[in-house]
């Protein structure tokens, strides 16, 4: 929740004596007459048809938005370290270099390169390692100053150690390891580990590497880490296949430097993140690049977080973190869905997104080109402090305390539903976690449906009003069903095209949009709610706006129409929730032009979220009739707080 101003609405030069004749509900007007048949002229036409012919005209600007953040995968990874992989590493050969069988509790070797201790065995130089068999405690060392790449084709292993990481990369170049099709391998660790060096902390994952690392392979991989993380490089990390499953009691799969998963099914249960990045010292390192594959996480903390950026090109993924949207988290917990310190890039894929945190989050930037998305949490949808831009894309956040958050917003295509317990769409600054925090309403207090009360509850985040705060709505469509403000800008709105649908607040402290200025020079603007607040487009505009504030309240589902003199239908919008105020601006409205407005009745047209296509409109009540001679004509009453 945003800026609350003490402003009182302009008398307009035509007002509906209909609307502000008492005090009474919409019906208490007058009698609702016999239906009657109105003609709507151009059936064929869709009421937004105009936005989309003036889009041609209309150039994208990205004045006063113009930053760092990276328009592609491609152009975000530019920016970052060089990884390792290599495709030429992905030899799946059994039968070449050296064969390492174990034994339950003891080694045999078949070839050169390794020595055996014990239940140990240690590769002392670089080449094709493969390896079969259990090992009930014992461990797969190797350390080698060789300037080439160690392969371990794991062609069926079950490998445990009680004192360490059952496979230690101690020294190496590189080490890939390959999973032989077919095969089926297991690798599990101990509680505590004994250290050589109890203040450095290594190993710490059950599949452990000093070095590059990468994975490739048909086969499948499981690993039970009891100790720490799962699969963890203290260098780069490449999963290029296979089925691994992971579950660890802190952090699933880390690669320091990065983390690139080109394909594979990946599953991860673990206490702590997910996937991670974590190198904190170089700018271009800590990243992960996700290419494609099969993804699910469920996460104590955050389900996929790296230091700088997250890229993902395609997947599909499943995350879950924190416990989900209806869990509450502490105020030093980070239980997000994708999350980085610096960029999210996202240029397709499918996510199914389920968090106490927030589903998508950059301590900078987010720029989505693409992807089907649908998003639930405890805190925002998607948060970025910086600038958050959708170029395309379908989203429908299901649940969400505020359901896009960031100091910029720009919106040039895609498709947004959003439902939100406080604001739609909220432009401020910072990181704000007031959706996860405990006040008013939790801690026994419940919110709608029996759900645990948010934060803070509607109206209750407040933030600096600033001219760098902005919403660009350059395209798209988006529909918003928020119990707060449905856009709330703490700054400027600019809209140039697109579709904007909001079902705002009942509740009279709210209103369904909350700005500083809002200039829209074209696009389709429907959005009603309460009218203590009620706000329209500014003056500012070259397109023409409506306000109108009804004198009572009609319920969800009765339906507004506006249609011009001649019959032509304007709109018929049927609203989610009830509303007393209706913000409404369109091309088809025109400067001294006369329209009737009427609530009620029917339409045989196509509904989608409330807004009707085509067909014929059956007239309810006729409320009146008004005639635009400005930017901005205010009819009936409202109260500001």
């Amino acid at each position: 929740m945003g800026k609350k101003r003490m402003t009182s609405l302009l008398a307009c030069a035509f007002a509906l004596s209909m609307l502000v004749a008492c005090a009474g509900s919409p019906e208490a007007v007058q009698s609702i007459p016999e239906p009657v048949e109105v003609s709507q002229g151009n059936l064929d036409t869709p009421a937004i048809a105009a936005v989309d012919s003036a889009a041609a005209a209309v150039a994208v600007s990205s004045s006063g938005n113009e930053g760092p953040a990276p328009e592609s995968v491609a152009a975000a990874l530019a920016a970052n370290s060089e990884d390792h992989g290599d495709a030429a590493d992905d030899i799946r050969d059994s039968a070449q270099g050296t064969r390492i069988t174990l034994n339950g509790s003891s080694i045999t070797v078949d070839g050169e390169g390794a020595t055996v201790d014990g239940s140990t065995a240690t590769i002392t130089s670089a080449g094709t390692y493969s390896l079969s068999g259990s090992l009930a405690d014992g461990q797969i060392i190797v350390d080698t100053d060789d300037q080439g790449v160690v392969r371990l084709v794991l062609d069926g292993v079950d490998i445990h150690s009680s004192t360490s990481a059952p496979i230690n990369v101690t020294n190496a170049e590189e080490v890939v390891i390959v999973l032989s099709d077919n095969a089926e391998n297991h690798v599990s660790d101990a509680e505590s580990y004994v250290l050589e060096d109890p203040d450095d902390d290594e190993p710490n994952a059950a599949i452990f590497s000093k070095d590059d690392l990468a994975i490739y392979g048909n086969g499948s991989l499981t690993v039970d880490a009891n100790y720490n993380d799962g699969i963890a490089s203290k260098d780069g990390l490449v999963i290029a296949g296979g089925t691994i499953t992971v579950t660890s009691v802190d952090d699933g799969i880390r690669g320091k430097d990065y983390l690139i998963v080109e394909d594979g099914h990946i599953t991860v249960h673990a206490q702590g993140d997910g996937l991670k990045a974590d190198n904190d010292q170089d700018a271009t390192k800590g990243y992960i690049l996700i290419e494609g594959g099969v993804i699910d996480i469920t996460a104590g903390g955050d389900a996929i977080q790296g230091q700088t950026d997250v890229m993902i090109a395609d997947g599909e993924f499943t995350l879950t973190s924190g416990g989900g949207s209806s869990s509450r988290i502490g105020d030093d917990t980070s239980a997000k869905g994708i999350k980085a310190g610096v960029n999210v890039n996202i240029d397709g894929g499918t996510f199914t997104i389920d968090c106490a945190d927030d589903a998508i989050h950059s301590n900078a930037h987010i720029v989505i080109n693409g992807g089907a998305f649908v998003l639930a949490s405890g805190d925002d949808g998607m948060h970025a402090d910086a600038t958050l831009t959708i170029n395309g894309g379908d989203f429908d956040i299901t649940d969400s305390y505020e359901g896009i958050e960031s100091a910029v917003i720009t919106i040039n295509g895609g498709e947004i539903h959003i439902t939100s317990w406080d604001d739609g769409i909220n432009v401020s600054a910072g990181n704000d976690g007031s959706g996860t925090m405990l006040g008013p309403g939790a801690g026994g207090a419940m919110g709608p449906g029996g759900r645990p009360g948010r934060g803070g509850g509607p109206g209750q985040d407040w933030f600096a009003q600033s001219g760098d705060y902005y919403l660009y709505v350059n395209g798209g469509y988006v529909v918003i069903d928020a119990a707060g403000d449905g856009l709330d800008v703490n700054g400027s709105v600019e809209m140039t095209n697109g579709v904007v649908i909001v079902n705002g607040p009942t509740m009279q402290m709210n209103g369904a949009l909350d700005h500083i200025s809002f200039k829209i020079t074209g696009g389709f603007l429907v959005a009603v709610g309460s009218s203590g607040m009620a706000e329209a487009p500014s003056e500012s505009s070259t397109q023409y706006s409506l306000l109108l504030n009804l004198n009572g309240t009609l319920q969800a589902g009765v339906p507004f129409h506006i249609q011009g003199s001649d019959g032509r239908e304007i709109v018929t919008f049927s609203p989610a929730k009830e509303y007393q105020s209706i913000a409404f601006s369109s091309p088809e409205l025109s400067n001294g032009a006369t329209y009737d407005v009427f609530y009620g009745g029917s339409s045989t047209g196509t509904v989608n979220d409330g807004l009707y296509q085509g067909g014929t409109y059956t007239a309810g009540t006729n409320l009146g009739s008004f005639t635009v001679s400005g930017m901005v004509t205010r009819l009936g009453s409202g109260r500001r707080f």
